[in-house]
């Protein structure tokens, strides 16, 4: 099949793939303590769906796949969908978690197929974690969790810092320090306002600018260029060759023009934005009798219409948009 792009030439590259809405962790910029209508199971796509709609995916031009959630590993089983899609073409497979369940399944995730993790972690400060996870789970234990990736060979291990102001930007140096010349690579993402709930304010963000220069006065930095096209992160390297870092900018540097992401949520939904209002229903088609065929001209007629800058256009005016929550089609 010839190439799938977008209104603005951007192809179709990349799935995020929620396997749940559920989450064992409340982080503020992500799920709301209170007041969430969890999905029933009937409503949830079983992994033979799943793995049929990423086929058509595939088939459509993606290369990458990433099962999010909510917290993908308290979605039961979840190895024996990624042994699923491990057979699917020659993906590249990988997982987003926050940590709390990875030391007992790191193993058998690895043996099924998967091929790298990236973690979420906000802070080594128990307390400052706590704050923003909104539960007491201690840091250790999700230390341990990347120690048993890397022991099962889910490498190179990514690290998440979700930044904001007046909750952990004080953390940001005390986790360059520690994750520096680990071979693990750290990514600090600027607070983002994704969903409706968060209380999403522009005062909160630390800008990647502000966080480089944070870490440069101590531990020098130079730039590095994109490892592929539509890479999110901007890359910096400590001039000690020591490791490196990224920063994701969307706040203020939105990098839309090079978006190759599309997003299928827990209940079948298709979501060509982070910051999308609503999505395309795609779990009424593969529960029907359209053929594959069928979905991949359904998925290839939303995604060649696709005009999403949101990033770009961010303004007082888009902030107050009912949007879609993080939790529902995940980071």
């Amino acid at each position: 099949m010839d190439p799938l792009f977008d209104a603005h030439g951007r192809p179709i590259t990349d799935l995020r793939v929620s396997v749940t809405d559920r989450c064992n962790f409340r982080c503020r910029y992500c799920m709301p303590a209170e007041g969430m209508q969890w999905l029933g199971r009937d409503q949830i796509l079983s992994f033979e769906e799943i793995e049929r709609l990423v086929r058509v995916f595939v088939g459509l031009g993606v290369q990458k796949v990433r099962l999010t959630g909510g917290e993908p590993l308290v979605r039961r089983n979840i190895e024996r969908l990624v042994e699923m899609l491990a057979r699917v073409s020659d993906l590249d497979l990988t997982l987003t978690t926050n940590g709390s369940l990875l030391a007992s399944k790191a193993r058998a995730l690895r043996d099924a197929g998967l091929k790298r993790v990236t973690v979420s972690l906000d802070s080594l400060d128990d307390e400052v974690f706590k704050s923003m996870n909104d539960v007491d789970f201690p840091v250790a234990r999700v230390l341990e969790g990347m120690d048993a990736a890397e022991a099962a060979g889910l490498a190179p291990l990514k690290v998440n810092m979700v930044v904001k102001r007046g909750l952990n930007e004080n953390s940001v140096l005390p986790m360059a320090r520690h994750f520096r010349g680990t071979g693990r690579i750290l990514r600090f993402i600027e607070y983002m306002d994704v969903g409706s709930s968060n209380g999403w304010r522009l005062n909160d963000v630390v800008s990647a600018r502000e966080i480089v220069a944070t870490i440069d006065r101590e531990l020098p930095l130079e730039p590095v260029g994109k490892n592929y096209p539509g890479e999110v992160a901007e890359r910096w390297r400590y001039r000690d060759g020591s490791g490196e870092i990224g920063v994701i900018a969307s706040v203020t540097q939105a990098f839309c023009a090079d978006c190759t992401r599309a997003r299928l949520s827990a209940d079948g939904s298709l979501y060509t934005c982070l910051f999308a209002t609503q999505g395309h229903d795609l779990r009424k088609l593969v529960r029907s009798d359209a053929s594959d065929a069928e979905i991949a001209d359904t998925v290839a007629a939303i995604w060649t219409s696709r005009d999403d800058r949101y990033s770009e256009l961010r303004s007082a005016e888009t902030v107050g948009l009912k949007k879609i929550e993080m939790s529902f089609i995940g980071g």
